[in-house]
């Protein structure tokens, strides 16, 4: 049986909600700890994770509150090395299939969501880089996918993978949120979900409708925090 797990997060971010997802999705008791991205406690880096990211999980040691980590329990990080411990932890959650082949078609999708959509995003939302990259970046994703259903067929990690990082595309560009030209957002959004997208557009759909990603996604605070946080990108 797994021992205890503490989850060290913060909702805004795509990364910790990638672990959040494969916890719902192992039905796995836990105890959440959002951290302030913007104002970190002093001793979460010393204590939990010294790259002072979340997500980062304690796992096992005496139960102790949160904010007070023992040093008996093993600290992890990373998003994707965590989502792979859940996936140990509970092997009949399907987050990794038990067959090799499948496994290494999820670790191919993710390696294209990693180093394709991920730094496009990232560039045409921080930098008001070209869309062009974007949709190619999407173009090559959406040609991973099979015709129907999930990235490898049923719910995996390759769908965790991606999830967190769609829906704060979303938030982003229907809010018009963002360093590309104003107004292009909606454009944008609307683009990468018809038309030549539209298995794409599936896709997303079929992951916003899973009960593990609503379960773990705050709309409403998303949009906030990132109408806060971006709102002046275009000013610089």
């Amino acid at each position: 049986m797994p021992e205890r797990i503490t989850l060290y997060t913060a909702k805004i971010c795509p990364f910790a909600q990638r672990a959040e997802i494969a916890l719902a999705e192992a039905k796995a008791e836990f105890t959440p700890f959002q951290i302030d991205l913007s104002n970190k406690p002093e001793w979460y880096a010393p204590k939990v994770n010294p790259a002072s990211k979340v997500p980062a999980i304690a796992y096992g040691g005496p139960e102790v509150p949160p904010d007070q980590p023992s040093p008996e329990s093993v600290k992890l990080a990373e998003s994707l090395v965590l989502v792979e411990f859940v996936a140990d932890l509970f092997p009949d959650s399907g987050i990794l299939s038990a067959d090799p082949v499948t496994r290494a078609q999820t670790r191919f999708f993710i390696e294209g969501v990693s180093s394709k959509l991920i730094p496009a995003w990232y560039a045409y939302f921080l930098r008001g880089a070209s869309v062009d990259d974007l949709y190619a970046a999407a173009e090559y994703v959406q040609s991973l996918l099979p015709a129907e259903g999930f990235a490898v067929g049923t719910f995996s990690a390759a769908d965790i993978a991606i999830a967190p990082f769609l829906a704060r595309a979303r938030v982003s560009l229907v809010n018009e949120i963002g360093k590309y030209p104003e107004g292009d957002g909606k454009k944008v959004w609307e683009a990468l979900n018809t038309g030549k997208f539209a298995r794409l557009g599936k896709y997303t759909e079929d992951l916003f409708a899973r009960e593990s990603f609503k379960s773990t996604f705050d709309e409403d605070y998303v949009t906030k925090a990132f109408s806060a946080r971006f709102a002046d990108l275009r000013s610089k």
